[in-house]
């Protein structure tokens, strides 16, 4: 996958997304955190590395609906899905949708536009981090501030 070094994240996402989901921001979802339920759509391994605080993991991969199923979310219930830019989690929060889960967003730019605007993240211990998963370099070159691990 060829990723052209001028895009916008805008062109980024409406190049590979639907846009079926809607999109929330971080600076929105930082207001709001605290009272919804955060789904983290990557791999173990990056999930380890850093996510959001409150996040659950629940995959890419090997994502089931049982994972979210046994969190007892209820069906009307916020819930912002999230991955490294918003591509994997919109396929995420579509599978959510087809289950019946109706107030479902996207994180508009993923882990990558939340750390680049200066939110927190956290490692697998709870403690803050600098640390970002950046997925591979040719994804990774739209992480802007953090450290970025591979």
């Amino acid at each position: 996958m060829r990723i052209n070094a001028q895009e916008t994240i805008d062109a980024l996402l409406k190049k590979y997304t639907d846009q079926s989901v809607p999109y929330i921001h971080a600076e929105t979802l930082d207001t709001i955190k605290d009272s919804i339920t955060l789904l983290d759509a990557r791999e173990q391994e990056e999930y380890n590395v850093s996510h959001l605080k409150n996040a659950i993991y629940v995959g890419y991969t090997h994502f089931t609906m049982e994972t979210v199923i046994a969190k007892k979310i209820a069906k009307d219930s916020p819930i912002v899905v999230y991955c490294s830019l918003g591509v994997r989690s919109e396929d995420i929060a579509e599978e959510l949708q087809k289950a019946g889960y109706t107030n479902v967003s996207n994180l508009y730019g993923g882990i990558f536009k939340w750390k680049n605007e200066s939110f927190p993240v956290i490692d697998s211990t709870g403690t803050p981090t600098e640390n970002v998963h950046a997925y591979d370099k040719t994804w990774g070159k739209w992480l802007k501030k953090g450290k970025k691990v591979y």
